[in-house]
């Protein structure tokens, strides 16, 4: 039996989203399985999964949520310091149906439970079964034994990006697409983000990365690297439909003080590719309606898909052409941290890649 949410919102008692570069206690995934979504039963997927895992753990502990009937499969294929957590999900998106954590100033920690939809709903959701996926997240929680604000917003984590100090970042393609929240408008959307993040700023950017079938989540074209400072996936061919995409963006940015008042610092990372879906690839997935995988579709790469954990980055490597540099921009960003490049491939193809399949919890 779930238990039941907290009847306040955090904002209100005193809680707010700490920025990813915060101190975490763990990282937050689930076990890829859906044929329709990952290719030759997810085996390939499941090895990228577990390479993702390796390359935080000597940063920060990693929590993996498994079904039942995958928890032996699981648990031969992730590393052995991965702690394993039996709650089921349609899907593996840890990022969009995990908790988005809070804190106070009393060093204690709450998790916001958004409602879930499958990126759209009835409008245009990738799957028509979301139930599991939408009761991870307060099944986590009680496990855990945290409370619990259960947000009357369809909202991922991956819409998201906070600083820490007051700003959100998102996009308008996402949170004002109908198939999230389209009883409510803009001012309403934003005031509930602000309520139940804490922050008093959200910075709108009016689209997301091309293709992506996430409705544009913002997670995928930026990242905050610390209060005042951004990442941008640039993209400088005119012929690609990033290249206005990528402009429109840090019009935004560059235009749009934080909450503390401070101009935005923006840094690029070059947009990999543009990367297509092979044959192969396409031909090893099991066709349903709502998800498609064809051969020749562009892939919504991003360098920006990067995890944040304690003395750590994890980013995708995604193309030979340009990883290197992806790399060095990362490391001179964050100094403090070891960059550390994980194959992102086998994730891409199933829709997103590392920030997407975590999660953090802060150290409270």
């Amino acid at each position: 039996m779930n238990s039941k949410p907290l009847p306040s919102r955090p904002a209100a008692d005193g809680f707010h989203m700490p920025g990813e570069y915060a101190a975490q206690q763990a990282v937050l995934m689930a076990w890829p399985q859906r044929p329709d979504n990952w290719r030759e039963g997810a085996r390939p997927a499941q090895a990228a999964f577990a390479a993702v895992a390796a390359a935080i753990l000597p940063a920060t502990p990693v929590h993996m949520c498994v079904a039942d009937a995958d928890y032996d499969a699981a648990r031969d294929a992730m590393p052995a310091g991965v702690t394993l957590l039996r709650i089921p999900s349609d899907d593996c998106w840890m990022r969009d149906i995990g908790p988005s954590y809070v804190i106070n100033g009393a060093g204690e920690l709450r998790g916001v439970d958004w409602q879930f939809n499958a990126w759209g709903g009835e409008v245009d959701g990738l799957y028509p079964d979301w139930r599991q996926d939408d009761a991870l997240a307060s099944q986590l929680l009680d496990l855990r034994g945290e409370q619990r604000y259960r947000a009357p917003l369809v909202m991922e984590g991956g819409a998201l990006h906070v600083d820490g100090e007051g700003t959100c970042f998102t996009t308008e393609e996402c949170l004002l697409h109908p198939g999230r929240n389209p009883q409510l408008d803009r001012a309403a959307i934003e005031q509930l983000v602000s309520d139940y993040l804490g922050v008093s700023r959200v910075i709108w950017l009016p689209r997301g990365v091309y293709n992506d079938e996430t409705n544009g989540h913002v997670d995928n074209l930026m990242h905050v690297v610390r209060p005042g400072e951004v990442v941008l996936t640039w993209c400088d061919d005119p012929g690609d439909p990033m290249y206005a995409i990528c402009r429109e963006a840090m019009t935004v940015l560059e235009a749009t003080p934080d909450a503390r008042g401070r101009k935005l610092r923006v840094h690029k990372l070059p947009l990999p590719g543009p990367l297509y879906i092979s044959d192969e690839e396409a031909a090893g997935v099991a066709a349903t309606a709502g998800m498609s995988r064809r051969a020749g579709e562009r892939l919504a790469g991003s360098y920006a898909n990067f995890l944040v954990t304690n003395s750590r980055v994890v980013f995708p490597l995604l193309d030979a052409r340009h990883d290197q540099e992806a790399h060095r921009i990362l490391a001179e960003l964050f100094p403090e941290r070891e960059v550390v490049g994980v194959p992102g491939r086998e994730i891409l193809l199933g829709g997103g890649n590392i920030h997407c399949i975590t999660q953090q919890i802060p150290l409270a």
